[in-house]
């Protein structure tokens, strides 16, 4: 019981001493004294030994400095405020087992991936959406573009980087909200067939759009930032939501790469693989592909002819799809208007989906795919 009592003693002890101090300071004095006494004698009868543990400074955190730096309207990451008016650059690269490995993609912002044709096992091909295209050292390969590109391309009031394409892409091109480099770029001895061999290398797409008169800033057609993020302090947890599943597995219906998403919860993101192997890229210490947010969007598709040339029907158009972050997914709606107008992406209750700070894989699966899309 003695043991109880002391820190009771103790306190009114020292309550009192305050109460003294306050008109004199022998009283102050009298009752510390006091107080030493009465702790020495209680030890004295608990054979307790009573030692106060000296308080441990506070640690000073010091808030990271964002001088000189903005929030980045494709991930909501901080990047250097030089880039902040810069239009970014989408990036059409071959995605052939034969064009492995690649080199650059994870210096990405937002990375598309989409059928290309519906020939060869409807083989995928990837736009890649660069905001500092400054730091590429080496980037691709670069392959040829399709017209689904060039409707998803003017969203970001990009420059599509591409080596050629169909002639089905030609109506597009000339339109006044399109701009593009097509070919010419570095081509680089790796031992393949000269098609695999093309590469945007260092400095290469600032001299050729300043050669090619690009407007390097935003234009008179950006339709301002595409997406809406989170503060990064109070995340989106889709696990909160009544429609909610969990998702830590993307099957991609893509018969021919095998398109996966493995959700990795350490770093929160998604990690993608194909043909049954990570997808690394060799340009940056081979890091794999990681993705914050998944956004899946069904649509119909168009074959032009039996060669297997396609455009996704997204001009003035609305589906079903997918939003998955955290290892969980929502089903959500998507609509486009015409042109350059972005596609917007809906929950159920018709509110424009929330993205956390990250990088996007945005991918579109053919409507007669649809079902086949596994996640668990």
């Amino acid at each position: 019981m003695k043991k109880k009592l002391l820190p009771l003693l103790l306190s009114t002890a020292l309550a009192c001493g305050l109460i003294a101090g306050c008109g004199s300071s022998s009283s102050s004095e009298e009752t510390r004294v006091a107080a030493v006494d009465l702790t020495e004698e209680l030890q004295e009868e608990t054979g307790d030994e009573q030692t106060v543990e000296p308080q441990e400074e506070a640690e000073v955190v010091e808030e990271e400095s964002h001088e000189g730096m903005y929030r980045s309207e494709l991930t909501n990451e901080w990047i250097d405020e030089s880039l902040q008016n810069q239009r970014p650059v989408a990036i059409m690269v071959d995605n052939e087992s034969i064009a492995l490995d690649h080199y650059g993609l994870t210096q990405a912002d937002i990375v598309y991936e989409m059928m290309n044709s519906t020939a060869n096992g409807e083989i995928t091909r990837f736009m890649y959406i660069v905001k500092d295209y400054a730091s590429i050292t080496r980037f691709g390969s670069i392959r040829s573009t399709r017209p689904t590109n060039l409707m998803i391309a003017p969203e970001y009031n990009a420059i599509l980087i591409h080596d050629g394409g169909p002639f089905y892409i030609d109506a597009y091109l000339t339109n006044a909200w399109v701009d593009h480099l097509s070919g010419g770029f570095s081509r680089i001895s790796n031992g393949k067939a000269y098609e695999y061999t093309e590469y945007v290398t260092t400095g290469e797409i600032e001299s050729r759009m300043s050669s090619a008169g690009i407007d390097v800033d935003y234009n008179d057609w950006y339709q301002g930032d595409h997406f809406q993020f989170a503060n990064e302090s109070d995340p989106v947890l889709l696990s909160e939501e009544s429609d909610s599943i969990e998702c830590t597995l993307v099957d991609l219906p893509f018969p021919h790469n095998s398109s996966q998403l493995d959700y990795d919860e350490e770093s929160g993101t998604y990690l993608y693989s194909e043909y049954g192997k990570t997808h690394v890229d060799l340009a940056n210490d081979s890091a794999q592909l990681a993705f914050t947010n998944v956004i899946l969007q069904c649509a119909s598709v168009t074959q032009y002819d039996e060669n297997g040339y396609m455009q996704f029907n997204i001009l003035n158009e609305s589906g079903e799809g997918y939003y998955i972050t955290g290892g969980y997914a929502i089903p959500i709606t998507w609509s486009k208007g015409w042109d350059y107008e972005q596609t917007k992406y809906y929950d159920m209750d018709g509110n424009e989906i929330t993205l956390n700070t990250g990088k996007t894989y945005i991918g579109l699966v053919s409507e007669s795919r649809w079902d086949e899309l596994v996640l668990e």
